[in-house]
Formats: structure tokens, sequence, C-alpha cells
């Protein structure tokens, strides 16, 4: 009778120690994540009658964005409605800003300025992807 009890109890300790030594994490998923983290994305965006230059800016979930905003001609704006981002430039005074891209999609930018009838169609659009 004793080795039944003493065999059922060695059994629970077994069996209770199971889902601990499942949940042992693996070491190599946490590097890969590290080496994956957030990155500044610096862009230099260029606004002229009547486009951007570059159109479409592409970043990823969590990075840091930094624009370096200027005009070769007349002043512009650049507005990103989802992020709350509308800075203004002019002639020969580059505008620089950054922001996290913490929402995923595309959003569009554009110029809101209505000096002239061009401005209206101005746009590009921002891509932030969701972080692999």
């Amino acid at each position: 009778m004793r080795a039944r009890i003493g065999l059922a109890a060695a059994l629970l300790v077994i069996l209770a120690a199971i889902p601990a030594i499942l949940a042992v994490p693996s070491v190599e998923p946490r590097a890969a994540a590290q080496t994956q983290g957030p990155t500044e994305r610096p862009f230099t965006l260029t606004a002229r009658r009547y486009s951007f230059t570059p159109q479409k800016l592409e970043v990823f979930q969590g990075d840091l964005v930094r624009i370096e905003l200027s005009t070769a001609d007349i002043a512009h704006s650049l507005t990103i409605d989802n992020y709350r981002i509308s800075k203004r430039v002019g002639p020969g005074q580059p505008v620089t800003f950054e922001f996290r891209a913490e929402q995923v999609g595309t959003f569009p930018f554009y110029c809101n300025l209505l000096n002239e009838d061009g401005c209206r169609k101005m746009r590009g659009e921002l891509v932030v992807k969701p972080r692999p």
C-alpha cells in the first residue's frame, strides 16, 4: 500500500512540474525582437509647384520619423491629419520635425495652403507598416 501511495505522490509531483517546464521561454525570440526595434527614419521632403518629392514615406510602427521639409519655390505646408501634424515652410526656411509612427495604416498628407489652386493638388502618403 505504501508503494502505491509513494508512486502516486511521485506522479503528482511530476505532473505538477510539467506546466512550469513547458512555460520556459526560449532565448532566441527575445534576441530577434531586440534587433528589430524602433528605428529613426530620416526623410528630406521637398514641396514645389505642385507636388511633394518623395510622394510616399514608408516606415514601421514605433519608428521615430524625422522630416526635413523645404520648398523650392513658394510657401507650402505639410499636413497629416491622423497625426495632427501641420507644418508650414517658406523659401530658404526649411523646417525639421519628428513624431513617433504609432498608428498602422496609410495616411494621406497634403498642402493645406490656398495660395494657388495647384496647392490643393499636392498629395502624398505616409505608410506605417506593422513591425514584423
